[in-house]
């Protein structure tokens, strides 16, 4: 059973950083590769970073540069540095698990999803 659970969402102002956890309950971790989505109200859930299980990042260019994803895998917990926050970064941030890296890119395949964190930034 994989659950995941997100947390470090807040508000903050524009320029300023923050670091959103996801700790996932599955047995075997590392054989999951993880990402992270945002939804901003009235939007679809736009794809926001993917990490392999060797370590492989992709990032599409909206955040590319900005924001940084890893993962801690003794502690079963993925993260993402988000840097130089923009009042366009508001948005709820979801967790995302799944066997394929390559899934991690389209929401429609992913498997597993946390419950979401609140991520707003003031200009």
């Amino acid at each position: 059973q994989v659950q995941l659970v997100e947390s470090g969402g807040g508000l903050v102002q524009a320029g300023d950083s923050l670091r959103l956890s996801c700790t996932n309950s599955a047995r075997t971790f590392s054989n999951y590769a993880m990402g992270w989505f945002r939804q901003a109200p009235g939007k679809g859930r736009e794809f926001v970073a993917a990490l392999s299980r060797s370590g492989a990042t992709y990032y599409p260019d909206a955040v590319k540069g900005r924001f940084t994803i890893s993962r801690d895998n003794a502690k079963k917990t993925v993260y993402l540095q988000m840097n130089s926050l923009q009042p366009e970064d508001t948005a709820v941030y979801y967790c995302a698990a799944d066997s394929n890296y390559y899934d991690l890119q389209f929401s429609s395949r992913v498997n597993y999803w946390g419950q979401g964190t609140q991520v707003t930034v003031s200009s």
